[in-house]
């Protein structure tokens, strides 16, 4: 056998490797979702369920899953339709017209790397004072406050690549600037928002803290609806595991489907 061989079969193996190491997480969530109480705290461990428990799925869904599924996408999807209409107009302005030039581009990142836990009191007493705590409008600003400057400053990248030439050639057959920005720069930064799309609703899909803080009795995020899965006498594995599939799915579907023009979005501007 060759060197060369020797290598490959190396480099296949080391990948191998880090695949079972990644994927194992999934894997045994998968596996603890299908086990009965009895389960989980065997030795040896019980890697894959004899009898799988599938009514751990309807009671999760019965115990707060579903209105927390119903919760959680309606809040995700509305910061990120929000951040998306809001986004695109403003990175489109900071692109062509030098607004505030690199200064404001960097204020708006900024608010990005804000760490939440800094947040989170400020906002409180803002949104009791609003009235916005436990309600929809309250998480879909909050989620939007930190989404529209990840919105702006992807698009505005993505605009700043767009040939000027192209709209300077429409701006002579009579087109006016909106429908420039319409007609143009839109579909052809479709990656671009794509991206956006992705990763905004993700983040308001995916997080705990102002959830958690934010929420109550009448509007209840999945991520809030697992935790209580966990009380003060019993744990209820099954269905956090459960739960905690039916979490993952929408974000895998949507990737999944997007692949496309994800893969094109993240990869725009990398070579010029």
């Amino acid at each position: 056998m060759s060197k060369r061989s020797l290598i490959e079969i190396a480099r296949w193996i080391a990948l191998l490797g880090v695949l079972v190491v990644l994927l194992f997480p999934l894997f045994w969530i998968i596996a603890s979702s299908l086990k009965a109480r009895g389960e989980f705290f065997t030795r040896p461990p019980v890697w894959i369920p004899s009898h799988p428990e599938w009514s751990n799925y309807p009671d999760s869904l019965q115990r707060g899953g579903m209105k927390g599924l119903t919760d959680s996408f309606t809040i995700a999807f509305c910061s990120m339709a929000v951040s998306i209409v809001l986004g695109a107009p403003a990175a489109y302005a900071i692109a062509r017209f030098q607004v505030g030039k690199k200064n404001l581009a960097f204020w708006i990142l900024s608010i990005r790397m804000f760490p939440p836990i800094a947040t989170i009191l400020p906002l409180f007493v803002i949104f009791r004072f609003a009235g916005l705590v436990d309600s929809y409008a309250g998480l879909v600003l909050c989620y939007t406050v930190f989404n529209l400057p990840f919105a702006i400053w992807i698009l505005k990248g993505f605009i700043e690549d767009l040939p000027k030439e192209i709209e300077e050639a429409a701006k002579v057959d009579g087109a006016t600037r909106f429908q420039i920005f319409r007609n143009i720069a839109l579909p052809l930064t479709a990656p671009g928002l794509v991206v956006v799309a992705l990763f905004t609703f993700i983040f308001a899909w995916n997080d705990f803290a102002y959830a958690v803080i934010f929420s109550g009795s009448n509007v209840t995020p999945l991520p809030v609806v697992i935790a209580q899965f966990a009380g003060g006498h019993e744990i209820l594995w099954g269905q956090i595991s459960a739960a905690a599939i039916m979490a993952i799915l929408p974000a895998l579907i949507l990737a999944t489907f997007l692949q496309k023009y994800l893969t094109r979005g993240l990869t725009m501007g990398a070579v010029k």
